[in-house]
């Protein structure tokens, strides 16, 4: 039985988890075509999110995503990083190269820890100094914690 009120992606390892993806089906218009599939992610315990994405011209997106036990927002900013290599390759699309997302994490932290001196966003200091978006700088913020670069969000009892 799940315990936990969320999900909790960001405190789970790969080796946790599998991800399934299965062709949906597909519309041919022209020399086009968009094409849908149904992607699972499923845990040991029982904890599962399933998400429909759709392959057309302009790349590879979700439409519709449903988890037991919900995710927080937080997990929606690492779902991606669940789900992106087993899609790109289910989808015949290439996936971001090794290494393309790791921005040097001693930077993220830097920049982090700064603008939390200066009493400015963190967040916003880390979009700057990378070039990401919100999501992405939360992913390197993240990342960093991960490497223990900064403290942890939540202290675990």
């Amino acid at each position: 039985m799940l315990e936990a009120s969320f999900l909790h992606l960001s405190g789970r390892r790969p080796a946790d988890g599998a991800v399934s993806v299965r062709p949906a089906w597909e519309v041919r218009e022209g020399d086009g075509a968009t094409s849908w599939f149904e992607v699972r992610l499923e845990f040991a315990d029982g904890a599962r999110v399933d998400a429909l994405a759709v392959r057309s011209g302009r790349g590879v997106s979700l439409e519709d995503v449903r988890a037991r036990p919900p995710l927080s927002l937080d997990d929606l900013t690492v779902l991606a990083d669940w789900l992106e290599g087993p899609l790109a390759e289910a989808c015949g699309v290439a996936s971001r190269p090794e290494g393309a997302d790791e921005v040097d994490a001693g930077l993220v932290a830097r920049e982090y820890r700064a603008a939390q001196e200066r009493g400015a966003d963190p967040v916003l200091a880390v979009m700057n100094a990378t070039g990401r978006d919100r999501r992405g700088a939360l992913r390197l913020i993240g990342r960093a914690r991960d490497a223990g670069l900064l403290t942890p969000r939540h202290i675990r009892r």
